[in-house]
């Protein structure tokens, strides 16, 4: 039995989904799936909160504390020291997403053990399917992966070769952020992909990037999906709002028709664990309804989306 604590939301739900929950003794302050991780000591801390402040303030805010601190999370030192962790997840992913590996991998040194530091840096989908590899082998449970893995594993090749058949691959953009516009990147354009689309500036496998608001419109996207990085359906509705008043909105395919959809990227896109099939679901009901029935979202009360996962603009 391993004492794990988990400093990235995506890795304490891989754990969760090997069955070590009940070995995880400390997670971050944004740990919030399954529900038994709100019942652990929180080890971090951001001070900025999404209520309240507008997707440019946050966008600056992070910016200046980035440049002036090197991070916008701090780590509780004493409990860090008192949970006695043998395993520490954490990542290099993205100094925006969590606490940073370097800062992690300097104050286990320091700690009993030391224990050992798990980094996840997935920038794709067979990236995660490493990533939960890796978090199996740490703690002594390899086979349990292999039987994780194969049945995600499954449900991809599911949507894959349902969506090959489709003909028309339609132009999705996927966004991570409305206020500075932020293309989507890693494994984003890779689920749009999967689902039967094609994201037009997408950066597959690569960071994601601030872009002009002109390149969405020579763009053109016949359907717009806001996966907003730390955003729940109701904090994109708000962002959703400000995008209409963007200069030329009205003359997109998307907003002609009506398809701007808005997905709980907190709990999905932007969270590179198991629930990233989920996410590929999701785009394949907006993407194509009719092939993919049992996805599509539907304008009343869907028992899918009943939790304010998905809904449309």
């Amino acid at each position: 039995m391993s004492r794990i604590v988990s400093l990235v939301p995506a890795a304490t739900e891989i754990a969760a989904a090997l069955g070590l929950m009940e070995d995880v003794v400390g997670v971050s302050h944004e740990c919030d799936f399954p529900s038994e991780a709100n019942a652990r000591p929180r080890v971090t801390n951001c001070p900025v909160h999404n209520a309240g402040h507008t997707s440019k303030d946050i966008d600056e805010w992070v910016r200046r504390a980035l440049r002036e601190k090197g991070t916008i999370y701090t780590i509780d030192k004493p409990l860090l020291r008192e949970l006695r962790p043998d395993v520490i997840l954490t990542q290099k992913l993205c100094d925006v997403c969590a606490v940073g590996y370097g800062t992690v991998a300097r104050l286990a040194e320091t700690l009993p053990g030391p224990p050992r530091v798990v980094n996840l840096e997935p920038s794709s989908l067979s990236d995660i399917f490493d990533d939960i590899h890796r978090i199996a082998r740490a703690c002594d449970v390899v086979e349990r992966a292999e039987e994780l893995v194969a049945k995600l594993a499954a449900r991809v090749e599911m949507v894959r070769k349902r969506a090959a058949d489709v003909a028309h691959r339609p132009r999705c953009l996927l966004m991570e952020w409305v206020d500075p516009p932020v293309c989507s990147g890693h494994w984003g354009p890779e689920l749009v992909e999967i689902a039967g689309g094609h994201d037009p500036l997408g950066r597959k496998h690569q960071p994601s990037a601030r872009i002009d608001w002109q390149e969405v419109l020579d763009a053109r996207p016949e359907i717009i999906v806001l996966a907003l990085c730390g955003y729940d359906v109701d904090l994109a509705q708000r962002d959703c709002e400000l995008l209409r008043e963007f200069p030329g909105f009205d003359s997109l395919p998307a907003a002609r028709t009506g398809e701007i959809y808005l997905v709980n990227a907190s709990a999905y896109f932007a969270r590179p664990g198991p629930r990233i099939i989920d996410s590929i679901e999701i785009l394949a009901g907006i993407l194509h309804p009719k092939e993919f029935p049992e996805f599509a979202f539907r304008n009343t009360q869907d028992q899918r989306f009943a939790h304010h996962d998905l809904t449309a603009f």
